[in-house]
């Protein structure tokens, strides 16, 4: 019989579509397998209600679970709680951090509001002297910064909670 922790490591081979250095558990997208009389039922909640990944993510999760035997799996996808950075794990903050990518600092991005640009370190050098080029990077939930000191660009993964 093939336990919940067998499919949980399992899933931690998926990859996110848009930053395969995460899996989607790394990512917290998957929220939970279960497994009824019959299938094994897997809850997952996107990034955000548009993310264009997660269809993609549902078909790599099924045909991950059916290459290592688990032919009855359903998704079910839930909105609600919504998804928020602080599922993200620290293995994932830290894959993300050597892929490049800045991860998200744990509090809510208020600088819009009261003018205070948000301090984000280099994923490079570590140097907290960076600024934001665009709030919006190569997907909708990372910015673009540069580093000040070393001069590299870099994606910050937005905190959303």
């Amino acid at each position: 019989m093939v336990t919940r922790d067998q499919i949980l490591n399992w899933l931690e081979e998926v990859s996110d579509p848009e930053i395969p250095v995460l899996s989607v558990v790394d990512l917290g997208v998957v929220r939970d397998a279960q497994f009824d009389e019959k299938s094994w039922l897997i809850t997952i909640t996107p990034t955000y209600s548009g993310c264009p990944a997660m269809q993609v993510m549902e078909e790599d999760i099924i045909s991950k679970l059916h290459e290592k035997g688990v032919l009855n799996v359903n998704i079910r996808t839930i909105l609600s709680p919504a998804w928020t950075t602080d599922w993200l794990s620290e293995k994932g903050r830290q894959k993300l951090r050597e892929y490049g990518i800045a991860p998200p600092e744990h509090e809510v991005d208020k600088s819009v509001l009261f003018s205070e640009p948000t301090v984000v370190p280099c994923p490079k050098c570590m140097s907290r002297n960076t600024r934001m080029v665009s709030q919006f990077g190569s997907t909708a939930c990372k910015a673009h910064y540069q580093c000040n000191d070393c001069q590299e660009p870099f994606d910050y993964f937005k905190c959303l909670k």
